[in-house]
């Protein structure tokens, strides 16, 4: 009698888990990016331009194309601070043009006077103006946009009143002062570095400390963030400070970079300003955007300008495209926050 084996049969190995890809995510993670599209029509624009006009990458039109974008890259910094806050800030533009001329009149009546202690009353002038702002703002409990449009008139007003018919020219400045402008470290400006260097130490705190993470929370919901024992007004009257701090250094490097200033230096800079932070990325609502893509929108419109006049393109198309920008933007951050919005109910009732 033979024994008859029966032998179980071995089960299948199972594959071992998929493994994500890192770099796939990374890259999906780049791709999210708000800043990400901005940063693609930058290049696809100066791309285009250089195809049709080789001069347009030479030495001196990097340095001019550089050179035109530091004043507003500055100027988008401070204002993505303000915009994140669910607010805006109108009198930029009349803040640059005190301080500009504010610094012209130092040279002119205060001979010998140091280029460091130029700046130093330059930034403490445009906080002060900056603070005023703030202070209107938080206290009165009135819309940004409101307060902000009345101190672009009395600004402006204070230095129609100051300056009258009176220019100061880059005659009456130090060589030393003109050459900020005009003195590149591997072929970079001077003042396009220290732009660079603000938006670093700016978003490295809007990053990594607690009253730059505040800022996104405030614009994201300001009852929310009061009950979670953030100190609105107290960041809201702060973001403003500095917006005027940086609008103040923007006014000082002004009066380096260009041959005059007077009473109607820095009209009209504030829409643009608000424009770039917009196409860069930052909500128009508050509570999203950051400050390199501020920064970028800022290089992106100024790139837009010197790109269609060295195609020769007429002003208003330039004008036009710049709207066009704005309206695209928004209505990206309104159907992304939408998609969002939807995602997160969808995610909440699978959980229920």
């Amino acid at each position: 009698m033979t024994d008859t084996v029966t032998s179980t049969p071995t089960p299948a190995p199972t594959p071992p888990p998929t493994k994500s890809r890192p770099g796939g995510s990374r890259l999906a993670g780049v791709l999210r990016l708000r800043e990400f599209p901005v940063a693609l029509a930058l290049i696809v624009l100066v791309l285009v331009t250089y195809a049709a006009n080789p001069l347009f990458l030479s030495p001196q039109g990097t340095k001019d194309l550089l050179l035109n974008a530091t004043i507003m890259i500055i100027l988008g910094v401070g204002q993505a601070l303000v915009i994140i806050t669910r607010n805006v800030d109108l009198s930029v533009g009349s803040i640059l043009g005190l301080v500009a001329f504010g610094t012209g009149s130092l040279f002119a009546n205060v001979p010998g006077i140091p280029i460091i202690a130029v700046f130093a009353i330059g930034l403490a002038f445009g906080a002060i103006l900056g603070a005023i702002n703030g202070l209107l703002v938080t206290l009165a409990r009135v819309p940004a946009l409101v307060i902000t449009l009345g101190t672009l008139y009395i600004y402006r007003g204070l230095n129609n009143a100051w300056a009258g018919g009176t220019q100061y020219f880059a005659d009456d400045r130090p060589d030393a002062f003109g050459a900020l402008s005009v003195d590149t470290i591997l072929g970079f400006p001077l003042i396009t570095l220290l732009a660079v260097l603000v938006v670093v130490v700016v978003a490295i705190v809007m990053a990594g400390t607690r009253s730059g993470r505040d800022l996104y929370a405030i614009g994201s919901d300001p009852d929310a963030a009061k009950l979670f024992g953030i100190p609105v007004g107290r960041r809201v009257f702060i973001a403003f400070a500095v917006n005027g701090v940086l609008a103040g250094l923007a006014g000082v490097l002004y009066a380096s970079r260009f041959n005059s200033v007077g009473a109607t230096t820095g009209t009209g800079l504030e829409l643009d300003v608000v424009a770039a932070a917009v196409v860069g990325g930052v909500a128009i609502f508050g509570g999203s955007g950051s400050v390199v893509g501020a920064a970028i929108g800022a290089l992106l419109l100024t790139t837009i300008t010197s790109a269609l006049t060295a195609l020769r393109v007429d002003k208003f198309w330039q004008q036009a495209i710049v709207g066009v920008l704005i309206l695209a933007a928004i209505i990206i951050d309104r159907v992304a926050s939408i998609r969002t919005a939807r995602r997160l109910r969808l995610s909440e009732a699978r959980d229920v």
